[in-house]
């Protein structure tokens, strides 16, 4: 089996030669390892303390975002034939020592997709702001109601992936992507598992990417949000449209009885417009999500044929 690790890093020249250093020369069930650092278009010397401690480095000329030095990883995994891919952080705050246990759920075919977690044993937890783990938790049973099974740390870049979960694997943020690899590969049914792992938490580090957390929240809500509208877009539009149709409903069953005590509209003329207004409003968003439902089918078409493309583009499999 042949692994391949990926660290994006931007300006960590002070961590990324130790996380090398750290990642275990030998794993079990594991005869072939490389090690892969993206370089996010870091202003120090990033890529020259990552080839120095023996990682093959790719340079993007300006900063993307981890997400798409995240996509550059996979495409060079997938470039490689590897069977199985771990992603870790560059800036040590994971142990690389924790590694053979992200794999070995694939390795014994028990998940397609395992997830370090850093919430999942109370042992574990590390010693971050109440405002952060409250912000981390609260995602995580977002993200666990959308899927519809239980997570508890959905924003951990410590991650394990199968050549199957590769070859699924379709992402569009560039700011990040740990939440939605997650709704991703959970959409195509594929096994996800959590592992609980080890981290550091340094207090006075500011992260390039969850710095400004007002920032973070608002870019990963608009990439998960963007996620759920491909993947689930009739329960979204399908599920506003029915609510708003029936507060409309509700001002026409009280024009009614208006009506009947009455025999006349006036002078209420106007709640009968406003539920008209309402049942329209929600009969529209109601169509949207039908003909976004029906698209969505013909993108799963398009997914279902891109990943035979890819698997014999890369391993040539058919």
């Amino acid at each position: 089996m042949k692994l391949v690790i990926i660290i994006p890093a931007y300006n960590e020249e002070k961590t990324v030669g130790s996380v090398i250093s750290e990642i275990p020369d030998r794993i079990s069930g594991i005869s072939e390892k490389e090690i892969i650092v993206i370089d996010d278009g870091s202003t120090d010397n990033t890529a020259k303390v990552a080839r120095g401690a023996g990682a093959e480095v790719i340079f993007h000329p300006e900063n993307k975002g981890v997400g798409a030095a995240f996509s550059t990883g996979v495409k060079e995994v997938l470039f490689k034939k590897a069977d199985i891919m771990v992603s870790v952080d560059a800036d040590n705050q994971f142990d690389p020592r924790d590694i053979p246990k992200l794999v070995q759920p694939i390795l014994d075919t028990k998940a397609d997709f395992v997830i370090g977690s850093r919430f999942k044993k109370e042992l574990l937890v590390p010693e971050m702001s109440k405002i952060k783990l409250f912000g981390n938790r609260l995602m995580a049973k977002f993200i666990s109601w959308v899927c519809g099974q239980k997570f508890f740390d959905v924003s951990c870049g410590f991650r394990a992936y199968s050549k199957e979960a590769l070859l699924r694997l379709n992402l569009f943020g560039k700011f990040t992507y740990t939440q939605e690899a997650i709704l991703n590969l959970s959409f195509k049914d594929l096994k996800m598992i959590e592992v609980p792992v080890r981290v550091k938490y340094f207090p006075d580090r500011t992260s390039f990417i969850s710095g400004n957390l007002i920032k973070y929240v608002f870019n990963a809500m608009k990439i998960i949000f963007r996620t759920i509208l491909d993947y689930k877009p009739l329960k979204i539009f399908g599920g506003i449209g029915i609510f708003i149709f029936l507060i409309g409903f509700i001002f026409d069953v009280w024009m009614l009885s208006i009506f009947l005590k009455t025999g006349q509209f006036t002078p209420y003329k106007y709640i009968g417009i406003l539920g008209l207004t309402f049942n329209i409003f929600g009969i529209s968003l109601l169509v949207v999500g039908l003909i976004a439902d029906m698209l969505n089918r013909i993108r799963q078409t398009q997914e279902r044929i891109l990943y035979y493309q890819k698997k014999k583009f890369y391993y040539g499999e058919e």
